[in-house]
């Protein structure tokens, strides 16, 4: 079985990196898509942000990297056939927020939708937070520098 991770990954942090790791161990293949997202402003080029993935996923054989930016997630699912998306959630408000989108996406095509708890100690890390702690000068040695997945990009550039 086939599943989608998808996200906008700018940037990708130790979070994604949890999920698409046990994601990795629950599917035959996982596909991990940079996805637009119009309520981010980007701050990495899609090259870029499919580069930290890759380096993410290293050692991860079922994994692959793509991305799909000029359409419904369901579009690319449709097109690729997968069935099943993966979204890691943090906290109830990751749950307000997703439940109505993958209420659509099944009623739209199908679609399942599988939501992963982040691992309590990565719950509070997110993309946001780390672009405005990097932002903010915080790195390379502050905070945001253990958030980022090895070989990901170095943390200044986060």
């Amino acid at each position: 079985m086939r599943a989608l991770f998808p996200g906008s990954f700018d940037p990708v942090t130790q979070g994604h990196q949890d999920v698409l790791r046990r994601a990795a161990l629950l599917f035959d293949e996982v596909v991990v898509c940079v996805m637009f997202n119009s309520n981010k402003t980007g701050r990495f080029s899609i090259p870029e942000r499919l580069d930290r993935l890759r380096a993410a996923a290293a050692g991860l054989s079922n994994v692959t990297v793509d991305s799909h930016t000029g359409g419904l997630l369901v579009d690319y699912c449709r097109r690729v056939g997968i069935d099943v998306a993966i979204r890691g959630v943090r906290h109830v408000h990751d749950l307000d927020h997703e439940i109505p989108m993958a209420r659509m996406n099944r009623e739209l095509a199908g679609l399942e939708t599988l939501f992963i708890p982040a691992d309590p100690a990565l719950a509070h890390v997110s993309s946001t937070l780390v672009t405005g702690m990097s932002r903010l000068g915080r790195v390379p040695d502050g905070p945001v520098s253990g958030l980022l997945p090895a070989g990901g990009g170095s943390s200044e550039s986060a």
